[in-house]
């Protein structure tokens, strides 16, 4: 078995984590009322972004070799830092999804009784559900030894997070007020310490 495939195999391992750890949350999030609904094109285009680029073009080149073109050797230094960087994307992924609970939302939404969560990875960074993205992006350029399919990722994750994190903080700001912005002047956006 080649190292790019190594690659590619755990790349899809992990997208299977990935949807193992959302769904149990998104069944829930059903029962849960919605009382206030942000959801806009800008945001629609940013997910739509973030699953092509994180799910459908990786995907795609998994399965059919496309674009040939743009494959670059694959190296074993590359899937270990890969696979060990993708693994950090799940373990925040799922920290957040239990940190979140009932208040968890694919789109932005204000549910009954919503709290602000301020624990666990929300401790340090204020998006660290756009934190394990981006970290699912890197990994994925590092397991999937492509120019296009590799890097779709970060573009992906690029494009949801630019068009959707100034909404969300200002949704946040409008529900908690005084208790939000006390939370963004001791925590950073998504990487802790820096951004």
């Amino acid at each position: 078995m080649s190292i790019a495939s190594i690659g590619q195999i755990i790349w899809v391992l992990g997208i299977i984590a990935w949807y193992f750890i959302r769904r149990p949350y998104e069944r829930r999030a059903k029962r849960v009322e919605v009382v206030s609904n942000r959801r806009s094109r800008s945001e629609m285009i940013g997910l739509a972004a973030a699953l092509l680029g994180l799910g459908i073009v990786p995907g795609f080149y998994v399965v059919t070799g496309i674009p040939e073109s743009a494959d670059y050797p694959a190296k074993a230094w590359s899937v270990a830092i890969g696979a060990v960087v993708f693994a950090a994307a799940m373990w925040v992924f799922r920290r957040t999804h239990k940190e979140l609970g009932r208040n968890w939302s694919i789109t932005l939404e204000i549910r009954d009784r919503h709290e602000l969560v301020s624990g666990g990875p929300y401790g340090l960074v204020r998006h660290p559900m756009y934190t394990s993205f981006m970290l699912m992006g890197v990994g994925q350029a590092f397991l999937v030894s492509n120019w296009v399919a590799g890097f779709a990722g970060l573009v992906g994750f690029a494009i949801l997070f630019f068009l959707r994190v100034d909404d969300e903080e200002r949704m946040m700001l409008e529900t908690f007020g005084p208790q939000y912005r006390a939370y963004m002047e001791r925590t950073k956006r998504i990487i802790p310490y820096l951004y």
